[in-house]
């Protein structure tokens, strides 16, 4: 049956209105959002943790470039990158971070088992999921070494995860991981192909294009060539060359520093463990950066041509839990003859002890590239000092977490940038360990991307709003009834 002339016209305009309603929605999702912090956790394969550090293999892990760990079994990788698509669901985020397994110790001293797993990296497109990571191994029987960037190693099973209309932070949480053919063979051929690995969850930052910052990479910034030597006086912690008047050239105040130490990671652990039950919390200007604690506003004395450097940081941190209350302040760190000394005024039990030597690490490479002098993760040991501040728990020569430690001389140079976690992160608190979830799941938390809901409202508004109209106008025609 026929509409009349003013039913179709109604009818028309309503359905035109009806487009205009959901164009916008479409127009807001043909942007890509930007992906800016955040972190990913996953354990890799929790059974081939205790199979490195049990009695077989005999082995270790170790963390680097700033991945930490969460929980009971999961390692925690950083500083998020990438982009999201919220209207169709693409989604890839990069994270920094590795952790080195070795084992298998021989009589020549190296490993037979020896991989490392960094820099993952997670693509969500039409629904299908794969994490790629960097990967470092050594082939059981043959020994050979294989490095292969950003290999496929697990694909994520994504059933009944809608990726869309995802707001800031978006988290993924609990997603199923198998180890591809790919990633068997780099693995060293210690699990086939289809073999479960642990759940994948991540969180991170979605900025929108209008917020998007300029990228900043988590590692070190090269600037353009140092400038001329300032004449100004250190502040602070003047080095043994600065009162001659006679000081080498090369000698350059400090225009920043920063030191970054973890202290150790087996020590962070049982302070938020359950024995401890504790916490630490930073002051003075301290930085958490997940897996190491930073020391900024570095005062003091750099050579460049001596390669030598005194300086004092600002910040502390202290330790509390059950029988347990220790303070780091005062930090300086000393680097010469290719060594360097990181201390602290160590304050336990109400006491303080002023300038204790905590450890050594190597500093062999100390010459400023472009304005920037970087010792970069040194293996520090556990002087007799430092084995008295921490009450006897680990003996003199014990094997501390990496030092890192950063010097601008130059006015465009930077420090490296800190691993950025994301939004909602407390690594003070006392981490639990997360329960395996009944499903995967991906949340968004926080603000959550408000405009598809307001266009798709609008449309089933007038969707309604023309259905309604057209039912009217079918209906009064039929009856008779006057249209007015």
């Amino acid at each position: 049956m026929l509409l009349s002339r003013p039913a179709r016209a109604l009818a028309v305009t309503l359905f035109t209105a009806l487009l205009a309603a959901l164009i916008p929605a479409s127009a807001a999702h043909a942007e890509d959002r930007t992906v800016q912090g955040g972190r990913l956790d996953w354990g890799i394969k929790t059974s081939f943790q205790s199979y490195v550090t049990g009695p077989i293999a005999q082995g270790s892990w170790s963390l680097t470039g700033g991945a930490a760990t969460v929980g009971g079994s999961q390692f925690r990788f950083h500083s998020a990158q990438g982009s999201y698509d919220p209207g169709t669901g693409t989604f890839e985020a990069a994270f920094a971070g590795g952790v080195h397994f070795t084992g298998h110790r021989k009589a020549d001293g190296t490993n037979e088992l020896d991989l490392t797993v960094s820099r993952p990296r997670v693509v969500v497109r039409g629904g299908h999921g794969t994490l790629y990571a960097d990967m470092a191994s050594k082939a059981k029987g043959s020994g050979r070494m294989s490095v292969t960037a950003q290999v496929p190693m697990a694909t994520l099973n994504l059933g009944g995860i809608d990726m869309r209309g995802g707001g800031s932070p978006l988290a993924l949480n609990g997603v199923p991981a198998t180890l591809t053919a790919q990633g068997a063979a780099a693995f060293a051929g210690y699990y086939p192909a289809g073999t479960q690995l642990d759940p994948v969850s991540l969180t991170v930052d979605v900025q929108t294009p209008k917020q998007a910052a300029p990228t900043t990479a988590p590692t070190t910034v090269r600037a353009a060539p140092p400038a001329t030597e300032s004449t100004a006086k250190p502040p602070t912690s003047p080095s043994p060359t600065a009162s001659s008047p006679n000081a080498p050239a090369s000698t350059s105040p400090i225009r920043t520093a920063a030191v970054d130490w973890g202290v150790r990671r087996t020590f962070r652990e049982y302070v938020t463990g359950a024995i401890a039950q504790g916490r630490w919390t930073l002051a003075d200007g301290a930085q958490d950066g997940g897996a190491l604690f930073r020391f900024p506003s570095g005062k003091g004395a750099y050579d460049a041509r001596k390669q030598t450097l005194d300086a004092a940081f600002a910040g502390s941190v202290r330790f509390t839990g059950a029988h347990l209350d220790l303070t780091l302040s005062g930090v300086t760190a000393k680097v010469t003859g290719g060594t360097g000394t990181l201390s602290a005024d160590v304050t336990s039990a109400g006491t303080t002890t002023k300038a204790v030597p905590l450890v050594t690490f190597p500093a062999r490479d100390f010459a400023p590239e472009n304005g920037l002098a970087a010792v970069t993760e040194a293996p520090a040991t556990l002087t007799e000092g430092g084995a008295k501040a921490f009450g006897g728990m680990y003996k003199a020569g014990t094997a501390m977490d990496p030092v890192s430690l950063a010097v601008t001389v130059d006015a465009t140079a930077k420090l490296p940038a800190l691993p950025d976690l994301g939004s909602g992160v407390t690594s003070s608190a006392a981490p639990t360990k997360p329960a395996a979830p009944a499903a995967p799941s991906v949340a968004a938390a926080g603000t959550s991307d408000s405009s598809t809901g307001t266009y798709v409202a609008i449309g089933a508004g007038v969707l309604l709003a023309a259905a309604l109209g057209v039912f009217v106008a079918v209906r009064r025609r039929r009856t008779g009834t006057p249209t007015d």
